[in-house]
């Protein structure tokens, strides 16, 4: 699904089932397909083919890449853009957004485990549409030093190297955890990219400005479902519940050349 505002995309990582890598061991099934009925009642697949991130087939082609890759406190979005060769642009651009994964955000991964090839031909819809979460990317992550912050950042971000981003909470956070500062590098202070206009409002390619990024999730398992029973004391778990939760990232660009997909004021 596309916000507005949001280039097309290359195939890629989309959801969010790094969790499960410890649970498969040897000779497990490498792959967990889940079709998914997206807001426009299009049917898309997404399926998890490494362990570690998912990728989604859209039946219109090519549209939205994001993970998260969710790696213990951390949760990574990614996007890679298809770029207009006619407008001097690179084949394609990669963005990563990085920040805190926050307690009881996503279902355990056990739980996880268990959805595994369950009716794989059934068409997944979700149950529950969260509100749309907007960000303010205001700090850089250093990719060299990323291992620091998460030792799976280099793998997810390779094509990213110069356009990482996350926010001062986090990092305040992150440094209360014992990360290095290192990791991190700043970008123009938040008063000062206040007072910069939205990308789509520069006409020079050469200005900075604030560009904005927008996907969405069209499903994900949030919650687990807790069933009651006469012969079982206490509720158990009996299934998961599935939502539905788009993002906007804003963050400082040096030049409109790097966000040009922006064009809305």
């Amino acid at each position: 699904m596309r916000l507005p505002g949001v280039p097309p995309a290359l195939p890629a990582l989309l959801l969010l089932l790094p969790l499960l890598a410890p649970l498969l061991g040897t000779g497990a099934p490498a792959e967990l397909r889940v079709r998914v009925r997206l807001p426009d009642g299009q049917v898309t697949e997404e399926r998890d083919t490494d362990s570690k991130s998912v990728e989604r087939e859209d039946p219109e082609g090519p549209r939205c890449s994001h993970p998260p890759a969710l790696l213990q406190d951390v949760k990574i979005f990614r996007a890679l853009i298809l770029g207009e060769l006619e407008k001097g642009q690179s084949q394609f651009q990669a963005l990563c957004f990085v920040t805190q994964l926050q307690h009881n955000e996503i279902i355990p991964s056990e739980a996880m485990a268990k959805l595994r090839q369950k009716n794989p031909r059934a068409v997944r819809q979700a149950e529950e549409v969260r509100g749309l979460e907007h960000l303010h990317m205001d700090v850089a992550v250093n990719f060299s030093q990323g291992t620091l912050l998460s030792p799976h950042l280099h793998n997810v971000c390779a094509e990213a190297v110069d356009a990482i981003f996350t926010r001062q909470e986090d990092v305040r956070f992150w440094l209360e955890q014992g990360v290095d500062s290192s990791v991190f590098e700043a970008l123009p202070k938040a008063s000062e990219q206040a007072e910069l206009p939205r990308c789509g409002q520069v006409g020079d390619r050469g200005k900075p400005c604030v560009c904005r990024y927008g996907l969405s999730l069209a499903w994900y398992p949030c919650m687990l479902k807790y069933c009651h029973s006469r012969d079982r004391p206490t509720p158990y778990k009996c299934g998961i519940r599935s939502c539905q939760k788009s993002y906007s990232f804003d963050f400082y660009v040096p030049q409109r050349q790097l966000c040009l997909w922006d064009e809305d004021p």
